[in-house]
């Protein structure tokens, strides 16, 4: 076994040097003869930590990105000679490949669109053009597909194995992908469509879209299944169902059941959607930009934010006291009027807005519930938004400073 996983390095270390020289612009032909049992007998595994060695070396991230293609035309071949994975029919992975089929189908739609009107006439182009629209609007419902991949597998695949990078660069891909759906509806959204510019946008949506899936099923999918515990696999489920599926319907997954934390270290509380200590708890809320106040099923207040954003005058002599005698009399019948219709079920929101010292406030109530719609009680999220009425454009992530 030791044998076999040394010689399973040695090959990936040689695919790197290759993959490397490859990008740095030697010989192609010459460089494939010299490697040529390594690229024939390249694995899901080799293919992930090549692409791990290549982004943590010194080849920037666009470089190595602008030759995935290449590299993984060569290794094409290997790859597609591993038996095709077969998850039962009720995995994750499963209804993953049934959404990736039903995109291919879509894609192929797209393809016969352009293929029937080629060299059409004038007078036929606006119909073209106005179906070739609908079937690019079809693939937007692909976008669950991705965000699936981006928030639910890929941090699961990154927590148990370490050359994940590689899923990094998948990413960057399907940014292409929305970039290109943005750039052909604009196109598109024209009167008198470019059609050079569409044809152009046109094979860059081809070349993101097929690629990724032969990427998923043949490399990333297969680790997965190697990588991660069976048992695991159902807490991806109820995941799912949150973000939703495209153009399957809603399957029937195993795991569906709420899956509670287990075996949390001491001092750990389970947040359903992750796990924190109260000293963190406590971090978060005190640095949320609002002044947050909650009042219990019985009218009581239990709970109200640090002085870091606050709003309101508060003290922790509140805690245990009756909403109605933390307000004036003259606004005691609204408070009982707000709780009142949260607590009947009319109502599940109020909100107003002031304007105090010069700032403009924004004040809003949400009745809390549990799973059983039962009304267990109110919290108030008061917020300056002064600076925020102001925005205008944009301020985007990579200009933050």
């Amino acid at each position: 076994m030791s044998e076999f996983l040394n010689h399973d390095h040695i090959r990936t270390s040689r695919l790197t040097e290759y993959c490397t020289r490859l990008i740095s612009g030697e010989n192609g032909r010459m460089l494939y003869d010299e490697y040529l049992a390594e690229i024939e007998t390249v694995s899901p595994e080799n293919a992930m930590e090549v692409f791990d060695n290549l982004l943590q070396g010194s080849i920037p991230f666009e470089i190595v990105k602008s030759n995935v293609g290449k590299i993984m035309n060569i290794f094409y071949k290997s790859l597609e000679s591993f038996q095709p994975i077969q998850p039962s029919e009720d995995h994750f992975l499963y209804f993953m490949m049934l959404e990736n089929r039903e995109m291919e189908k879509r894609m192929q739609e797209v393809k016969d669109v352009v293929k029937s009107f080629q060299g059409a006439p004038d007078d036929q182009k606006k119909r073209y053009f106005r179906h070739l629209r609908d079937k690019i609007e079809a693939l937007q419902p692909y976008e669950l597909h991705y965000i699936k991949k981006e928030n639910i597998l890929f941090p699961l695949i990154e927590s148990r194995y370490p050359s994940y990078r590689c899923l990094q660069l998948m990413w960057a891909f399907h940014d292409d992908f929305r970039a290109s759906l943005k750039a052909l509806d604009q196109i598109l959204g024209d009167d008198n469509p470019n059609e050079q510019a569409l044809n152009r946008e046109l094979g860059k949506l081809f070349f993101v879209v097929l690629p990724i899936i032969f990427r998923e099923e043949k490399v990333v999918y297969p680790m997965a299944l190697r990588k991660i515990p069976e048992e695991v696999w159902a807490g991806l489920a109820e995941q799912s169902y949150e973000v939703g599926w495209c153009y399957i319907g809603e399957p029937r997954l195993k795991g569906t059941e709420h899956q509670r934390m287990s075996d949390l270290p001491d001092g750990l509380v389970d947040l359903e959607t992750g796990a924190l200590s109260a000293a963190q708890i406590i971090m978060m809320m005190e640095n949320l930009p609002v002044d947050i106040t909650y009042i219990d099923e019985n009218d009581e207040v239990r709970y109200f934010s640090g002085i870091k954003h606050r709003i309101f005058p508060r003290s922790k002599a509140i805690i245990g006291r009756k909403v109605q005698n933390c307000h004036p009399p003259s606004s005691v019948h609204i408070v009982n009027e707000i709780v009142d219709a949260f607590r009947s079920g009319e109502r599940d929101v109020a909100e107003f807005w002031i304007q105090m010292k010069g700032r403009f406030i924004h004040i809003r109530y949400y009745a809390l519930r549990d799973p059983q719609q039962n009304y267990r009680g109110t919290i108030e999220v008061s917020q300056d938004v002064t600076g925020i009425r102001g925005l205008q454009g944009e301020q985007r992530l990579l200009s933050w400073k």
